[in-house]
Parts: C-alpha cells; sequence; structure tokens
C-alpha cells in the first residue's frame, strides 16, 4: 500500500471527489494542472495528520509544497471540507449510525502561534494568544456541529451558532435530521436564557447548574466528547493554532472532523 492509499483510502477518495468543485480554467491556455486532486489531497492529509509545516511535504507525494498549499486555499474557500464532513455524516445517517438521543457540547482551547483573527488572551493558558474549538457530537462522540472563536470567548455564546449549525442530515426512515432530542453540557452553558432557547426547539437541555450537580455526576454522559476531543488531537496540526487565517484553521478543524466520521463509516462498512 502507497503512502497516498493509506492517507486517503479509496472511500473517501470517492466522497471527496463528489464535493470538489471543478478545477478553474487557468488564463492564457495555461493547460491542465500538473498534478491530480488525489495526489494534492494526500500531501494536504499529511499535513493535517503529522503537523509538519506546508514546506516539509515530502517531495514523495509529487506535487510542490506551494502546489499543496494553493489547493488546500481554494478548496478552503469553497467550504470543501465542510462539505465533505456532512456527506460522511449523510452515510453515516443512512446506514442508521448516528444517534441523536443525547448529544453533548463542549470547547477545548489551543494556543495560537501567529497573528490573526479570532484568537485572543487564553484564560487557562497565563492570558497568552489561543483559539477555541466549539463541537457538537451525537451520542457516540461523533462531531455534528463546529466552530471556532477566540480563546477568551465564553463557552456559552457557542451554544446557539452550533446548534444551528447542525446540517439536516439523512436518516435511515423518514426526513433529514437536524435537531438532538437532548443536549448535555458543563456548568459554562448554565444559563436561563439558553435552556429557554433550547426548549423553544424542543430540545431537552441537560446542563450542569453551579452549585448544585457534581463534575461526577455530568460525566456520566459527557464522556464521549472528552473523548473526541482527544481524537481532534489525532490531527496533530490542530495541537497548536500555525494559521494566521481563521478559514484555513477552520478548514483543518473540518478535516479532523470528517476523518473522524469517516472512520466510524469504514468501520462499519467492514463488518460482517
Amino acid at each position: 500500500m502507497t503512502i497516498t492509499e493509506r492517507l486517503l483510502p479509496d472511500g473517501l477518495w470517492e466522497l471527496f471527489q463528489r464535493v470538489v468543485p471543478v478545477a478553474p480554467v487557468r488564463p492564457q491556455g495555461g493547460g491542465r494542472r500538473c498534478y491530480g486532486d488525489r495526489e494534492v489531497l494526500a500531501a494536504i492529509m499529511f499535513v493535517a495528520t503529522s503537523g509538519c509545516t506546508w514546506r516539509q511535504t515530502p517531495e514523495s507525494f509529487g506535487p510542490s509544497w506551494s502546489t499543496v498549499y494553493r489547493r488546500f486555499a481554494e478548496w478552503s474557500k469553497a467550504r470543501v471540507w465542510a462539505k465533505l464532513h456532512r456527506l460522511v455524516l449523510d452515510e453515516l445517517g443512512r446506514n442508521g449510525e448516528l444517534d441523536w438521543s443525547r448529544c453533548a457540547i463542549d470547547s477545548v482551547n489551543m494556543r495560537a502561534m501567529k497573528r490573526g483573527d479570532l484568537t485572543g488572551p487564553n484564560p487557562v493558558d497565563r492570558g497568552k494568544k489561543g483559539s477555541k474549538i466549539h463541537l457538537i457530537t451525537e451520542r457516540a462522540g461523533l462531531p455534528l456541529s463546529i466552530g471556532i472563536s477566540a480563546a477568551n470567548t465564553h463557552d456559552s455564546l457557542g451554544l446557539e451558532p452550533l446548534v444551528r449549525g447542525i446540517p439536516p442530515i439523512r436518516s435511515r426512515r423518514g426526513p433529514r435530521r437536524r435537531r438532538p432530542d437532548k443536549l448535555h453540557g458543563d456548568k459554562g452553558y448554565d444559563y436561563d436564557h439558553l435552556r429557554r432557547w433550547l426548549r423553544n426547539r424542543n430540545i431537552v437541555p441537560r446542563i450542569a447548574r453551579k452549585g448544585v450537580e457534581s463534575s461526577a455526576r455530568l460525566g456520566r454522559h459527557r464522556w464521549t466528547i472528552e473523548r473526541t476531543v482527544s481524537w481532534l488531537s489525532g490531527t496533530r496540526r490542530l495541537h497548536r493554532r500555525y494559521e494566521r487565517k481563521p478559514h484555513h484553521f477552520l478548514a483543518f478543524v473540518g478535516i479532523a472532523a470528517a476523518l473522524i466520521c469517516y472512520r466510524r463509516l469504514n468501520s462499519t462498512a467492514a463488518r460482517p
């Protein structure tokens, strides 16, 4: 198995082909691209999973590091990674692999190595510049909705955008779905207006109350999202924020979410 096949299995490549935009026509008869999308995508996956810089992209992939970065920027602007994540979720939903009965919301901070939009002083890292990843997962920990913000953004401000950001996902039977039955959150989301907002959308809030519920009791249903946060670290590019542009940072979060969901899809397809 080649490194391209290992980083980009056939199933993921087939899904990617359904969302990648048509290559733009080069001016003045520039002709076809020197390298195909599969080689470039495999190189992007290598950067995402290894955490290396763009200039450290191995020459064995074929395209130069500048070609890989340029294609990554094009696809990020076209929101290809969000579309890929949604497509994998659709396949999981069609197979009945998504459990909407208990979803959870959480966030994780990380240091920003460069200045840029959506960075701010990290309250858990001595005020150093950082960013925050917000996510909602279904019962088994598969990410349904993701977002980013500055590290000093309060968790509660991410709840409404994340819930609205859950895409309409296919179901095994019946219409598409985008609303969980229950939403679990820690004490950072303990606000009455958020509970009312969720109830108005027929979502039962299961949010810990400050000074009432212990963290041990809270963890009975929220440990899965903590595991998902650890899964994100498998995409080593997310150990720090190296991207100055926020939509590039969000792109790597989208790649990580798509890979987490695809692993579940691939494992279910391999069952006898």
